[in-house]
């Protein structure tokens, strides 16, 4: 293991089919007006939002409204949250929905009472909160991001054509966490299969980074299989609570803080997907699938060892009187091939960019140092034109 760090994870989780009982138990903690924020009526239509709504009407709190929260929360949604917050002195921000939902909810819980623009301090300028935050509860009902036990908060500003993520430490990550796999049934194939995606490319981010014997690469690996084998029976099964169950669990390890622990993280293919999904309002985990292999064939030399081991160890590939490149190379088509099984969209075309956009989204790709290989802004428009 490199370097030192320190693990620290505060977020209670409870999981399973009765992991909403619970949240009479939370609420006892925390003042009496809670503000509800979820997204745009899905979790009306399948039953969630009366359930939450009931749990809370019998623990006697005050409800505010939050709803409206978009696929890309941007930075209008963010002000106009922190207001409501401050207006009705909100004592807890419960965020029902995906990781949309809950990285709108940490934004706004330490931008509420932020004297200063919290898009400039947080997310432009990476500064931390100096402030009052607002505790944070979460109810998980799309699986992918990982936010439900961390302190990502991604938040779109279209005028400035940047979508950026920032990492908050642990007084903004979600307090509790309920985990239901069957909330996650009635989520659409694509949104599935996108979200399953989004989860993978956080294990290739930490994974594709340093060469050590380094412990969480073996855990990223078992993880990786796992979702390997469950995404494949979801996909035939949506409603398969085992593999969907392992789906969820999967998401939220693969991003809870454990796995970048004594290492560099790469991070690249969030940065050019995120500066995609800024110009298209493509679903995430798409616009990440859609360069994940351009990128990785243009490290691939660069990185030659930890793609050996991906294919051997992961994809299963035979290395027996082949060269690394070789096995390396047919790693990728081994997670090629996964990648179009399960239907992910695998050009950037299909989710709306154009070749005419590709400088703009390249100016708005933030070239990271932690990877194999630190892009150039040119490197960056190759890989997009080799994505389109």
């Amino acid at each position: 293991m490199n370097g030192n760090f320190i693990y620290h994870n505060p977020t209670k989780l409870y999981f399973g089919e009765d992991s909403l009982n619970y949240l009479a138990d939370e609420l006892k903690n925390y003042g009496p007006v809670v503000m509800l924020s979820y997204g745009g009526g899905s979790i009306k239509r399948n039953g969630i939002y009366d359930a939450v709504v009931s749990i809370l009407k019998a623990a006697g709190k005050t409800i505010v409204e939050d709803a409206g929260v978009m696929p890309n929360p941007t930075v209008e949604k963010l002000y106009e949250g922190a207001r409501l917050v401050r207006e009705n002195n909100v004592d807890l921000i419960l965020a029902v929905g995906g990781g949309s939902t809950i990285d709108y909810a940490k934004g706004v819980s330490a931008s509420a009472w932020c004297e200063e623009d919290p898009w400039e301090k947080y997310y432009k300028n990476g500064g931390n909160p100096t402030c009052r935050i607002v505790p944070v509860g979460s109810v998980l009902t799309m699986v992918g991001t990982g936010s439900e036990m961390n302190g990502g908060s991604v938040i779109s500003n279209h005028k400035e054509g940047l979508k950026i993520g920032k990492v908050f430490g642990p007084a903004v990550f979600p307090k509790f966490t309920i985990l239901n796999p069957k909330y996650t049934f009635t989520v659409p194939q694509y949104q599935m299969v996108a979200g399953i995606f989004d989860i993978m490319s956080h294990l290739f981010e930490q994974y594709f980074s340093d060469f050590d014997d380094n412990t969480t690469d073996y855990i990223a690996e078992g993880l990786m299989r796992s979702l390997i084998h469950s995404s494949r029976i979801a996909a035939k099964n949506p409603q398969d609570y085992e593999a969907r169950s392992n789906i969820m669990w999967t998401a939220t390890w693969a991003l809870n803080t454990l796995l970048k622990c004594g290492k560099s993280t790469d991070w690249e293919v969030h940065m050019i997907g995120h500066a995609i999904g800024v110009y298209t309002d493509a679903t995430h985990g798409m616009t990440l699938a859609a360069v994940t292999l351009p990128y990785f064939r243009h490290i691939l030399d660069a990185g030659l060892p930890k793609f050996v081991r991906l294919a051997r160890n992961v994809m299963d590939v035979c290395g027996k009187d082949k060269s690394d490149r070789a096995i390396a190379e047919e790693g990728l088509k081994a997670l090629e091939a996964w990648m179009r099984e399960i239907g992910l969209v695998m050009n950037i075309t299909e989710l709306g960019a154009t070749e005419a956009m590709l400088p703009q989204i390249a100016d708005s790709t933030f070239l990271l140092t932690g990877g194999y290989k630190t892009l150039t802004r040119e490197e960056v428009i190759e890989i997009l034109k080799e994505s389109l």
